[in-house]
């Protein structure tokens, strides 16, 4: 077994799920991708909607083979590595494996930890429980602030001016206060056109 061989077989990452969907948000959404959710979180969002992510001792291993073999099945070509907060983990072999098997390699992340690996995409969503990592910002494809109330607002602006200049901006309602908060977000677009509209298409439809 040469090293590559080895490493896919022994390194392994905590899964809490992984499943063959529609991206349902930001600039990807509506394409088939293979979303793989890593165990782990210390950012500790109140409104998370996928709480039992954060410990990772709860959810089984899988080896980087197992992941990418599943994967494969699938005629999609995205992978979007998600959590959890899945910065947290060296993201390296991972990667690696995904592109060796003609993935794109998509993340989403607080930004508050280091990122790892070549990433074809970084979706960074920022939150107030634990700032992003400055050296993090330049690395964002795509900024996309969750708002809980309308305070947020400011916090997009914040982290904005901090992106790249050809980072896509995007403010997507928290789902419990959606009713509320998307007229807000639309009017705030109409006078602020630099930001666009990212909805939870996937929950509108039911997929995972």
């Amino acid at each position: 077994m040469n090293n590559i061989a080895m490493v896919k077989a022994t390194v392994q990452y905590p899964v809490m799920e992984h499943f063959y969907t529609l991206q349902g948000e930001g600039f990807h959404t509506g394409k088939a991708a293979y979303f793989i959710r890593l165990g782990g979180c210390d950012v500790g969002c109140v409104w998370c909607d996928v709480k039992d992510s954060w410990d990772a001792e709860k959810h089984p291993k899988m080896s980087v083979q197992g992941i990418v073999t599943i994967a494969s099945a699938h005629p999609g070509r995205i992978a979007v590595i998600t959590g959890g907060e899945p910065a947290m983990h060296d993201l390296n072999p991972l990667c690696d494996a995904l592109h060796e098997a003609d993935f794109k390699v998509h993340i989403e992340t607080s930004g508050a930890h280091l990122l790892s690996g070549k990433l074809d995409w970084v979706t960074l969503s920022p939150k107030k429980f634990k700032a992003p990592l400055e050296e993090n910002m330049s690395a964002a494809s795509e900024l996309k602030i969750v708002l809980y109330n309308k305070s947020d607002f400011a916090w997009a602006e914040l982290h904005a001016e901090k992106v790249g200049p050809d980072c896509r901006l995007y403010l997507q309602p928290e789902w419990s206060k959606k009713e509320k908060i998307v007229p807000q977000i639309i009017e705030y677009i109409q006078e602020h056109p630099q930001w666009q509209l990212s909805l939870q298409t996937h929950k509108y439809i039911n997929i995972p």
